[in-house]
């Protein structure tokens, strides 16, 4: 290498975003994921042992999966080679492969295959894989932030381990920005940041180290050498949220707003809501979840609340954004604050289970429509009681087929308005219970 071509790289290198002069060599020098790299920790064995098995990488962003597979290949002498699934295909498998045959064919030199965002690659490309990580030819990294249960071939599970990586504490994101404060290569001691700053930022990066330090390095852009909150705020105008309406944490945070509404948690059901709509969640998404919960998590304990659900949204469909957010934060608070009761769910699964285990079973003779005379010759229609000619416009009488007589599907709880639906309920069936029997009833 020559005087021209170094003095190149080092300017290259200085050119670099702070978060990638910043990122660790070594193990000694990684923050986070003490779960994993701390001292007799399953990784750590792995590394130092030189047993490290083919790996999927399951976390969220700047949780550092992908320095730390380059601190793998690094630590135990394999070559390292990356792909990204988006910009890749079978043929550049092909191609990495060959090269760490040649490699292992000269020197007896291991490959280390990285690919990041493995989810993005489809099943072919998956399987284009899968013998050459089951004979050793590469050791597969895979990176994700979607659950690889989903997303990773089963196949090609079965042949790594899955390693959870989470977001970084606070307190570890404060470390490494203050470790780029001070470090040569990141911005060498020369610009003064505000403790404040700092924890605004941390709480910011909602646990993504790669998120801290770019922020960090447009705030000190920004402040000059001194970073105080207001630079910080300013440079950064507004928190940014871990959302992906494509993702798992998308499903995460819906599961904490229906958990929350159902557990009657009225303040979590806000907090979850408005984490959705201010990532850039469709309102209307959040409503049609209120809507199925109306029914499925309040049903007639509260018959209102499917109303309140529904009128609401059209009143949302009414006004629009930004107006649109107070009905919808009314129905929240109704449906949080109504009274519970999954009947209706299991009112419909048992019926459903008769249905399937029961088959077609004949509806009763006495219920069948008759519209001409040779089918009321027949029987059809014959001996049904008009409720309206009764007293209360109630007659005691079996509706259902004769194999499901006496079955109950609705068993209503007795939480608000439904406590009432389960005294008529259950004065029915006492009234059911005493009819005279009828002739040729089976007893």
């Amino acid at each position: 290498m020559d005087l021209f071509e170094h003095a190149g790289q080092k300017d290259q290198q200085a050119q670099a975003p702070l978060a990638e002069r910043m990122r660790p060599t070594t193990l000694a020098d990684f923050v986070g994921q003490e779960h994993l790299t701390g001292e007799g920790r399953f990784l750590r064995r792995a590394i130092e042992q030189d047993q490290v098995p083919s790996l999927i990488l399951w976390g969220p962003p700047g949780t550092g999966k992908t320095t730390l597979a380059r601190v793998i290949a690094q630590a135990t002498g394999a070559s390292f080679e990356s792909l990204s699934a988006v910009l890749s295909g079978v043929k550049d498998i092909r191609e990495t492969v060959a090269r760490a045959q040649d490699r292992w064919k000269m020197n007896r030199q291991r490959t280390l295959l990285f690919i990041d965002e493995i989810h993005r690659f489809n099943k072919s490309q998956q399987d284009a894989l899968l013998p050459h990580v089951e004979k050793g030819t590469v050791t597969l990294i895979g990176a994700t932030t979607e659950n690889p249960s989903f997303e990773v071939n089963a196949a090609l599970l079965s042949r790594s381990r899955v390693i959870t990586l989470r977001g970084l504490e606070e307190e570890e994101l404060l470390t490494v920005m203050r470790k780029a404060l001070e470090s040569p290569k990141g911005l060498g001691g020369k610009v003064q940041v505000d403790d404040e700053a700092l924890q605004f930022i941390a709480e910011a990066a909602g646990g993504d180290a790669r998120r801290a330090l770019t922020a960090l390095e447009v705030a000190a852009s920004y402040g000059g050498a001194h970073v105080d909150k207001k630079a910080a705020e300013e440079a950064l105008q507004q928190k940014m949220l871990l959302y992906d309406k494509g993702g798992e944490e998308h499903y995460n945070v819906v599961s904490a707003f229906i958990k929350s509404m159902r557990g009657s948690d009225v303040d979590a059901a806000l907090y979850w809501m408005t984490r959705m709509l201010e990532a850039g969640e469709d309102p209307v998404f959040v409503f049609r979840r209120m809507v199925i919960f109306a029914s499925e998590d309040i049903g007639n304990a509260d018959p209102r609340a499917l109303s309140v659900a529904v009128d609401s949204l059209q009143a949302f469909q009414f006004v629009g954004m930004p107006e649109g957010v107070l009905p919808l934060t009314q129905a929240v608070t109704y449906l949080a604050l109504a009274p519970k009761s999954n009947a209706v769910l299991t009112a419909y699964g048992a019926a459903r289970a008769a249905v399937t285990q029961e088959g077609a079973l004949p509806v009763p003779m006495h219920l069948r429509n008759a519209p001409t005379k040779l089918m009321k010759n027949l029987g059809y229609g014959g001996g049904y009681k008009y409720p309206h000619n009764f007293e209360g416009n109630y007659v005691p009488e079996d509706y259902l087929p004769e194999a499901l007589k006496a079955r109950r599907f609705y068993k209503p709880s007795t939480n608000g308005l439904e406590r009432e639906l389960t005294e008529r309920y259950e004065s029915i069936q006492r009234q059911l219970a005493e009819k005279p029997r009828e002739p040729g009833d089976d007893g």
